[in-house]
């Protein structure tokens, strides 16, 4: 039987998360929910209704996991909660400083219910929160570096696009390569955030817009740009779209680590994603874990967790003869 899954929004890690359910034979989309108007909403399953969300908790014996697609700012703080408690469900709260808090509330919401909760899903907070934490447990001497990019950071492109005056911008977090070989190197600095990103920013400008101005409001923005050396490039709205179309992402997180009795032997771990969408590659990881809450659900599990809570294998498809026999 297939798992059947929901997916609330219908924003890009949504369709990402459709995507996904294609490539997962033990899955299948059962229904989209949306605060639009549903008859705007085009998806790309065909016989798969797209339903207001208002309709959302006449499915609640229809669906077996259901996929939260939100931002975290203002969506999922409310939506993750509220739903949690009909179904089992799965976000990719990604703001660190509220993790905490957002567990907890999503907590009571799922174990009044009786459901499975995971948050905080994707590459990071996700697979990196997992490398860190091994990473950690492994070389207790030792520290992590996490890098991110080159990508391009949704949030931050949107933040230059809400500046009067821009009509469409990108925005890129790099890595400082330097800072990158050090770390390689078997170092352990202390690195401020300017010295391990750059951030680099394509800007479509409004015609007659003061261009001074842009650069002047990006480079200062607070949050977003002031701790980072920025680099402000405009360009032409078809220039933006010939090469700054897409959505690439990716990064890694380092361990440099001592062993021995004298702390005589280094050793470093790494693990890197290279991501032509990140979307899609952040809907893929949610499709994961959304099999394995259906998994605990059927234990009678309930409550939140997050990705240190559940095992690999639950993540997987296979029975455990075949990881056992291909994979371990």
């Amino acid at each position: 039987m297939s798992i059947k899954i929901g997916i609330m929004g219908y924003g890009n890690l949504s369709r990402g998360v459709e995507a996904a359910i294609r490539q997962n034979p033990d899955m299948e989309l059962a229904a989209v929910f949306t605060r639009r108007d549903p008859v705007g909403v085009k998806i790309k399953t065909e016989g798969v209704p797209v339903l207001n969300e208002s309709e959302l908790l006449n499915w609640k014996d229809k669906i077996d996991v259901l996929v939260l697609g939100g931002g975290s700012a203002t969506d999922l703080p409310v939506q993750t909660p509220k739903y949690a408690e009909y179904f089992n469900v799965v976000d990719s709260f990604d703001t660190h400083a509220r993790i905490g808090e957002h567990f907890a509330n999503v907590d009571a919401a799922a174990k009044k219910g009786g459901k499975v909760a995971v948050i905080s899903v994707g590459w990071d907070p996700g697979m990196f929160s997992l490398l860190r934490m091994v990473s950690d447990a492994v070389l207790p001497e030792g520290k992590h570096y996490t890098y991110w990019g080159r990508g391009v950071s949704q949030g931050h492109s949107d933040a230059i696009r809400r500046i009067e005056g821009v009509k469409d911008a990108r925005q890129y977090t790099v890595p400082v390569q330097e800072s990158v070989d050090r770390v390689r190197n078997g170092e352990t600095p202390e690195f401020t955030a300017r010295q391990m990103h750059t951030r680099e920013c394509f800007v479509v400008a409004e015609e007659g817009a003061d261009k001074a101005r842009i650069e002047k409001e990006i480079k200062e923005m607070p949050n977003y740009f002031a701790d980072y050396d920025t680099t402000v490039n405009f360009i032409s709205e078809e220039e933006l779209k010939a090469n700054h179309g897409g959505l690439p992402h990716g990064g890694f997180v380092i361990r440099s680590g001592v062993t021995g009795l004298e702390k005589e032997h280094k050793h470093i771990i790494e693990y890197k994603l290279t991501l032509d969408s990140n979307p899609e590659f952040t809907g893929s990881v949610l499709t994961a874990y959304a099999r394995a809450a259906y998994k605990l659900s059927k234990e009678g599990v309930s409550g939140c967790k997050t990705v240190f809570d559940i095992a690999p294998a639950y993540l997987s498809s296979k029975s455990a003869e075949e990881l056992r026999g291909h994979l371990l």
